[in-house]
């Protein structure tokens, strides 16, 4: 008997599914445990398994499309099997009737993007007449029908170079213009004799529409609840990074792990947040939880947007270890290899955007987290120390944090701790 494989739900949040890519046409032999689709979630591209053994009879998402979880994906069942009770008992009528005979529609073609508005193109130098260069031409100097005086050489001049000769005063008789008007003329001057003159834009007006991925879709629902429920404010703070620069040059001499700043932020993050554990807290609607353990999430950029994998029991692991985890995750989120377990359970989220240059910047909480740290660049500037101005490293901090759970006041014994912990990195090993 035929069996409808319907799209499953893959992740917490996940709500439709897109059809990334299938591994077998109507009419194909599929076994339990063999590679069926792709189906992209709104974390991450995974694997879907057949459950079934038989035969591919009928697809009810082509390549490329969405569809709601727990909607008609599939069905398998035996060669040349009757279907068409079964869809239409499962609500899908688009495709009734599909069986292992008929071949599988080829995918749908792609959309052609026109431009929705064009400028007719112009040539270069052609010249665009307003109303007023309109009237200037009649009231130019003339034999009394409109016509301007020019001679032969002077208008072909005017016209290879594009110049209305309406803006021009010419200094022949009668105000007659003359090769030496053309050979002097210039748009500046042209302005302030009272001509308007308007050169018309070279170029099309275009644009492309592209549909947001299921990955975008999910990061624009859960960042704008955040943004618009949790009453965010912001804590910033400025960190002496000489100590941290010397301790990561340290540890980089004689380790073949190289670690980076990020690596040193996040491991001082999980050695504060364990001093202050009212920070390591979620907002979870009719109460506050308060984590025990400390999983900080790393925000990651993708091509599509935003990802934050977590690095599970952060204060128990060393600077190699962060580091190196670190770098498994932010490269599979690169290539949508993340599992969505991997994406879970943060109690504490960094956003750092240094490497990019930029020195000071606030994020958007990432729920049901209570806070985030922003990170910006460590920047070569001049220090006060012992009263005397000499050069330094300054990096800025900025901790976003939701009113709901963690107040001004903690909030800010935390940044405080942070500070201390990043200036005076050997308190990282204590």
């Amino acid at each position: 008997m035929a069996e409808i494989v319907r799209m499953p739900k893959l992740s917490d949040t996940m709500t439709e599914g897109v059809v990334a890519a299938w591994h077998k046409k109507v009419g194909d032999a599929v076994k339990e445990g063999e590679l069926l689709a792709e189906i992209e979630t709104d974390k991450a591209t995974m694997e879907f398994e057949s459950f079934y053994d038989g035969v591919l009879l009928h697809i009810g998402v082509e390549k490329g499309k969405a569809a709601p979880v727990n909607s008609v994906l599939a069905v398998i069942g035996k060669a040349g099997e009757d279907i068409k009770a079964l869809l239409a008992d499962a609500g899908n009528s688009a495709t009734v009737g599909a069986t292992a005979t008929e071949a599988k529609k080829p995918d749908p073609a792609p959309v052609k993007t026109e431009p929705v508005k064009t400028q007719t193109p112009v040539t270069v130098g052609e010249v665009a007449t307003s109303p007023t260069m309109t009237a200037a031409v009649h009231s130019a100097p003339s034999n009394g029908n409109g016509r301007i005086f020019v001679s032969p050489l002077a208008k072909k001049m005017a016209e290879e170079k594009g110049i209305n000769l309406a803006t021009i005063s010419g200094s022949g008789e009668n105000h007659r213009i003359v090769k030496k008007d053309i050979e002097n003329y210039s748009p500046a001057a042209a302005s302030s004799k009272g001509a308007a003159v308007s050169y018309a834009a070279v170029g099309t007006e275009s644009y492309t529409d592209v549909p947001n991925s299921q990955m975008r879709k999910a990061i624009a629902r859960t960042l704008s609840a955040s943004k618009f429920s949790a009453p965010h404010f912001y804590l910033k703070m400025e960190v002496d990074m000489e100590n941290a620069m010397a301790a990561r040059e340290a540890i980089n001499k004689d380790s073949d792990v190289k670690i980076s700043f990020n690596d040193i932020v996040i491991k001082a993050v999980a050695s504060a947040l364990r001093k202050h554990p009212k920070v390591n807290a979620d907002w979870m609607g009719d109460f506050i939880r308060y984590n025990n353990h400390i999983h900080v999430g790393v925000a990651v950029a993708v091509d599509e947007g935003l990802v934050v994998p977590v690095v599970r029991y952060t204060d128990a692991k060393g600077f190699a270890q962060i580091s190196t985890e670190i770098k498994d995750l932010a490269s599979r989120a690169k290539t949508k290899k993340l599992q969505p377990q991997e994406m879970e359970g943060g109690t504490f989220a960094v956003s750092n955007l240094g490497m990019f240059g930029i020195e000071d910047f606030t994020s958007i909480i990432n729920p049901p987290n209570g806070c985030i740290l922003s990170v910006g660049q460590i920047k070569a500037t001049p220090v006060v120390k012992n009263g005397a101005i000499v050069p330094g490293h300054v990096m800025k901090l900025s901790l976003s944090c939701d009113h709901r759970v963690v107040d001004g006041a903690v909030g800010s014994a935390f940044l405080k701790t942070l500070k201390e912990i990043l200036e005076n990195p050997v308190k990282m090993l204590v």
